[in-house]
C-alpha cells in the first residue's frame, strides 16, 4: 500500500508541475486539481467504506494531517532519487537515506492508524484502509488510460 501511495504522490506532483508549466492560453484538456482530487477522493472513501457524517468528520481531517506529514517525506525522497551520486559512499548514503524515509513514512502510517483507532472501529479502519487502496488503483489504471469520452477516465468505479 506504502508503494501504491507512494507513486500516486509522485504522479500527483509530476501531474501538477506538468500543468504549470503550460504556456500561457493553452489549458490540456482535463488540467488536475489537488481540490478536486481530494474532493473525489473523500467523496469515495464515505461512499465505499459506508462512512456516517460523523465518521467522515472525525477522520478525514486526521487524513489530510497524516498526508501533510507524509508529503514531505515524498518529496524528500524524489529528490534523492534525481541524480546518482558519483561515487560508492554517495550511493550508500542515498540508500541509508531512502531506507531511514521509508521507515519515517511507516512510523508516521502506524501513528496515525492508532490515532483512527480512537475515532472509529477497528473494523471501519481496516474498511477506509483497503478502499483507500482499491481509489488509488484504480486512479493509476485510470490515468494511465488517459481521459475517456463523458470524462470517466478520472473518476473512481461507479462515479460518472
Amino acid at each position: 500500500m506504502k508503494r501504491i501511495i507512494t507513486i500516486c504522490l509522485t504522479l500527483l506532483l509530476t501531474l501538477s508541475t506538468h500543468a504549470q508549466g503550460q504556456p500561457q492560453g493553452q489549458q490540456s484538456p482535463q488540467r488536475f486539481s489537488p481540490e478536486v482530487f481530494q474532493a473525489q477522493f473523500e467523496e469515495y472513501i464515505t461512499r465505499e467504506a459506508h462512512l456516517t457524517p460523523q465518521e467522515a468528520a472525525a477522520f478525514f481531517p486526521i487524513y489530510r494531517e497524516m498526508q501533510e506529514k507524509q508529503r514531505a517525506l515524498f518529496d524528500r525522497q524524489r529528490n534523492l532519487a534525481r541524480v546518482k551520486p558519483a561515487d560508492e559512499q554517495g550511493c550508500l548514503k542515498v540508500i541509508k537515506e531512502r531506507d531511514e524515509t521509508d521507515l519515517e513514512l511507516k512510523r508516521i502510517q502506524q501513528a496515525y492508524h492508532l490515532r483512527f483507532l480512537e475515532q472509529l472501529s477497528a473494523s471501519r479502519v481496516y474498511d477506509i484502509l483497503q478502499v483507500e487502496e482499491r481509489f488509488y488503483r484504480h486512479m493509476m489504471r485510470s490515468w494511465g488510460r488517459g481521459p475517456r469520452p463523458g470524462g470517466r477516465g478520472t473518476q473512481p468505479h461507479g462515479q460518472q
